[in-house]
């Protein structure tokens, strides 16, 4: 879905966590570690392949905001990221992609039947890291997180090609399938800091926020990004038949024929005249509306950052959502 990148450690705004990514790097490569063969080498393929890895990030940020310092944070922002790639390499097979962060994906690599299973090593391994925390209400958050997430990846499959889809269902399921996730690393976070139930609160509203936004630009992006910067060709969700935001107030705010070639498109999945659907979204406003709607979830979890204790763990989790807006790949 995205460009390789590089660790948000190495990120300038990312300053203040750096060594404590390298370290969930390190847990990650060492945890990795199988006695079956293959179950290494895809793993390791996919980890290798760079991201964001937003997702501990926001657990050492919020953890840090609050006060805690402990190991268990360090694995513990390993099992977000393994439980995120888990959903990295079924989601590929889901959706028969070739390209992610614009290199081969793994199923592309190592097959369909090795993706599956070596996703499911990876959500047992972090269960299994969980256990090893010793703590029965970050479980309890993370393995509820894991349940969404499943159940929204199969309510965007049910959704698939369905030109009715309004924007409130669109974002339930982006609100599962992606910002799940963020939200309970985040709250993760303040579960460790011992925070307060309104600390905790707020950075759980962060997560789900930031999660929101990021998901909203990323759709923005398959029509209006550049396919090299990306690693993927604009216009996948258009193929896979995805009706996202833009395509969803095109169709509320285009003329009849706009609705007519919008609605084709996703109930065929049929990508030949992206260029004009591109058009069509610029012209009716629906890219301004969709990235309004990233700004005003940006802008929620810039507020919901600012209940926490000031400091640079906070000021970073305010850049994040303002940077997260510029997004290019």
């Amino acid at each position: 879905m995205h460009t390789k990148s590089p660790n948000t450690s190495a990120n300038t705004s990312m300053a203040v966590i750096a060594s404590d990514m390298s370290a969930v790097d390190q847990e990650i490569v060492q945890r990795l570690g199988s006695e079956v063969p293959l179950v290494g080498q895809v793993s390791r393929y996919i980890i290798a392949a760079g991201g964001k890895r937003l997702r501990p990030a926001l657990l050492l940020l919020t953890s840090g905001a609050l006060g805690f310092s402990g190991a268990q944070r360090i694995g513990l922002a390993a099992v977000v990221e393994f439980i995120h790639t888990a959903t990295l390499l079924h989601d590929d097979v889901v959706d028969d992609s070739a390209l992610r962060r614009g290199n081969a994906t793994a199923n592309e690599t190592f097959g369909n039947p090795a993706s599956v299973l070596v996703g499911d090593f990876l959500y047992s391994r972090a269960f299994q890291m969980m256990v090893e925390a010793g703590d029965m209400r970050v479980m309890q958050v993370l393995a509820d997180a894991t349940n969404v997430i499943a159940e929204g990846e199969v309510m965007q499959l049910m959704n698939m090609h369905n030109a009715e889809l309004d924007e409130a269902s669109y974002l339930q399921v982006i609100r599962s399938k992606t910002a799940k996730l963020f939200e309970a690393s985040a709250r993760v976070g303040a579960i460790l800091a011992n925070a307060t139930p309104d600390r905790e609160q707020a950075c759980a509203d962060y997560g789900q926020a930031l999660g929101t936004a990021f998901q909203v630009v990323d759709d923005v992006l398959d029509y209006t990004g550049d396919a090299a910067v990306m690693g993927k060709s604009l216009g996948d969700d258009l193929r896979e038949g995805k009706a996202t935001l833009p395509l969803i107030a095109a169709m509320q705010r285009g003329s009849t024929e706009d609705r007519a070639i919008v609605k084709h498109a996703i109930e065929t999945g049929d990508s030949e005249r992206l260029g004009e659907i591109i058009t069509i979204l610029r012209r009716t406003g629906a890219i301004d509306v969709a990235n309004q709607a990233a700004s005003a979830e940006a802008a929620r979890a810039v507020a919901a950052a600012q209940l926490l204790p000031p400091g640079p763990h906070a000021n970073c989790l305010t850049e994040l959502a303002a940077q997260l807006l510029k997004r290019q790949a």
